[in-house]
């Protein structure tokens, strides 16, 4: 038997204290780019925030420092440090250097917690070059430093902290935690810098879900500060998330409480078709939904059946209300508390609540609460429920439409537009769809590609702006419906990710004013009708070269103004033929494959949503036919604009 046949105990690998952690951070954080890295921030913070949560802290201290390093600080009563015995080391150094330990999982010490199940302090000490704790206990601080979850400097009391700029925010004789940590850039490769927006984003939420706890942000990198602090709960929340947006009713707002979980809800409905439902459980964002969220979902759409039936409202018996109908326009917020030792999170990242038992809690009290609401407040059901009759009108007018489509037969035998150029490769992995803007560039782009992996299918003129659009009107674009058949996952109630026929789906326009347009109209439709796209990383935006340099024979590309004034700042003197590209039909095939088609040699931009809401917002103001606040927007952000003229 060869070596590599023997499988015996010398081959088991047993990873010690965090070890593991560095070994697969993305098992622990979800990733390790930008959301991986402020997943590091965010968990520190909650840790601030479950003290708050006991009772014992009023303030939470967020410093980014121009080092991209990151200070949190509260005024709790400080992490213990005195020595347990079954590990003869500080309370403080077992917290920091061992997986699986603090005060939540077992005892009082915390009542309410987000911090478990999660990567907790101790992972985010791993993934740090430099971790400092410092404890304000007893009228003394005490500092004990980490790099890369192994002690660096061990406990010692100090005459201050190590933040000067801290020293002069917190109050005098101030209990509490201070945590600062640079993250490793070993592991956060792509980026160890933070960003402001995606920090005041979380902080906006938490300052909304944890009423009456004072968050101050300071970001030294410019100078700027910021202080959140809400009385005002989820219902806050909720006008914040529906800001800009024609609501139909005033918020309907349930609390109650079942065998120690108490729930929270705020809803509101408003003219668009989109629904947004974020939920939370002990602040923490489940971005992934889970058992109180379906629960949440079950109760409302029984909730308005039955109403919509007990009332007689639906004249036709053909109309069915479904899940999905009376979710169309719906804005709610589900927040839950319930005890930390009992929690169940799916994954490491807290991304999807998993207690069974929390499902039938909350339907219970949703159900119990709407259904007492609609008989209070007949005008605001009624107006909910003609609100799911319309989805329904529009569910069936879409169908109709691309019922028709078919017929029509614009299809060619084997069921996908004639436009498309279609790739060798049959699995979804490897292959990628250039959407191509033009005839001519289309054509290059046919002949330039690798046909293995690579598909083309050409747009004429602009797509259609499917902001506020009803799905029967898009079905029936030729642009778009091309687009949606070439795709092969559906759209609407037909839509399935898992039949998506490319895994880069690459937006290729000219590097002009038109070009951006035409990308803008395609990503609005996408976002809005088909966002599993963009959730699941498949949408890119081709970089095409702005500029051809030639000196001798010898030829660079260049992408930007910048680039090119760089790239003749280095040349000295030398003759330079300068070819500014109007458009990618001024590229013959061979330029345009290694350009902007090449994989060893082309740029794309990888589109992703960090902040669904504020997308939501910026794709509302831009693209609606609302002029005002789009003039606002212009007027506010011309500074900022690079005219193409």
């Amino acid at each position: 038997m060869s070596n590599t046949q023997k499988y015996t105990g010398e081959q088991i690998v047993v990873l010690e204290g965090l070890e593991p952690v560095r070994k697969r951070p993305a098992m622990y954080i979800g990733s390790t780019d930008i959301r991986g890295l402020h997943h590091c921030l965010t968990e520190i913070i909650d840790n601030s925030i479950d003290e708050a949560l006991a009772g014992f802290a009023k303030n939470i201290w967020i410093i980014i420092h121009p080092d991209n390093s990151a200070t949190v600080a509260d005024d709790g009563r400080g992490i213990p440090i005195d020595i347990m015995p079954k590990y003869n080391k500080p309370a403080l150094e077992v917290i920091m250097t061992t997986l699986h330990s603090g005060g939540k999982f077992e005892g009082t010490a915390y009542k309410v917690s987000g911090g478990l199940h999660g990567v907790g302090a101790a992972c985010v000490n791993a993934l740090s070059s430099l971790y400092r704790v410092e404890i304000r206990r007893d009228k003394k601080v005490y500092s004990m430093e980490f790099s890369k979850g192994i002690v660096k400097d061990k406990l010692q009391t100090i005459p201050q902290s190590n933040i000067p700029s801290l020293t002069k925010l917190l109050p005098d004789n101030t209990t509490g935690t201070t945590t600062t940590f640079y993250p490793d850039p070993e592991i956060f490769k792509e980026t160890t810098e933070f960003d402001t927006k995606t920090i005041i984003k979380s902080l906006k939420d938490r300052a909304y879900l944890t009423s009456k706890i004072y968050f101050h942000f300071f970001d030294e990198r410019n100078n700027s500060e910021h202080h959140y602090y809400f009385e005002g709960g989820i219902i806050s929340l909720l006008s914040e998330t529906n800001k800009g947006k024609v609501v139909l009713h005033p918020p309907i707002y349930i609390h109650q409480s079942a065998d120690d979980v108490d729930v929270e809800v705020a809803i509101q409905y408003n003219d668009t078709f989109q629904e947004n439902t974020p939920s939370f459980v002990n602040i923490i964002n489940t971005h992934e939904g889970g058992t109180h969220l379906s629960g949440f979902k079950s109760a409302l759409t029984k909730s308005i059946k039955d109403y919509a039936e007990r009332k007689e409202i639906i004249k036709n018996k053909d109309d069915v209300i479904t899940g999905d109908d009376v979710r169309e326009g719906l804005t709610a917020i589900i927040s839950l508390k319930m005890g930390s030792k009992d929690l169940q999170f799916e994954g490491q990242t807290k991304g999807k609540l998993g207690n069974s038992e929390v499902q039938p809690i909350v339907a219970k009290i949703v159900r119990e609460g709407l259904d007492i609401y609609f008989e209070e407040h007949p005008d605001i059901a009624r107006t909910i429920i003609s609100k799911a009759l319309l989805t329904i009108q529009i569910r069936k007018a879409a169908k109709a439409a691309k019922d028709a489509i078919m017929r029509k037969g614009a299809f060619d035998s084997m069921g996908l537009p004639g436009k498309l150029a279609d790739c060798q490769s049959k699995h979804p992995e490897e292959c990628e769809i250039y959407i191509v803007e033009g005839d001519s560039a289309g054509g290059s782009a046919k002949q330039g590609r690798d046909r293995k992996f690579q598909a083309i299918l050409p747009l004429w003129g602009k797509a259609l702006n499917t902001e506020g659009m009803r799905l029967d009107k898009i079905v029936g674009s030729d642009k778009l419906k091309d687009l949606i058949i070439a795709l092969g996952m559906g759209i609407g109630d037909t839509f399935d990710i898992t039949k998506c026929r490319y895994h880069r789906i690459i937006l290729m326009a000219d590097a002009d004013v038109d070009g951006a347009h035409i990308s803008t109209l395609l990503l609005t439709f996408m976002f809005r009708h088909l966002p599993g796209l963009i959730e699941h990383g498949y949408v890119y935006i081709a970089m095409p070269p702005l500029y051809r340099l030639k000196v001798g024979k010898k030829v660079d590309y260049v992408y930007t103004d910048e680039e090119k004034e760089e790239f003749l700042k280095k040349l000295s003197g030398d003759k330079v033929e300068i070819q500014r590209y109007k458009g990618l039909g001024e590229m013959n095939p061979t330029q345009l494959w290694y350009t902007t088609m090449n994989p060893e040699t082309r740029l794309l931009k990888k589109v992703s949503i960090v902040d669904a809401e504020r997308a939501d917002e910026i794709f509302r103001i831009l693209m609606s036919e609302d002029v005002p606040p789009r003039k606002k927007f212009i007027v506010t952000h011309a500074h900022l604009a690079t005219l193409d003229i």
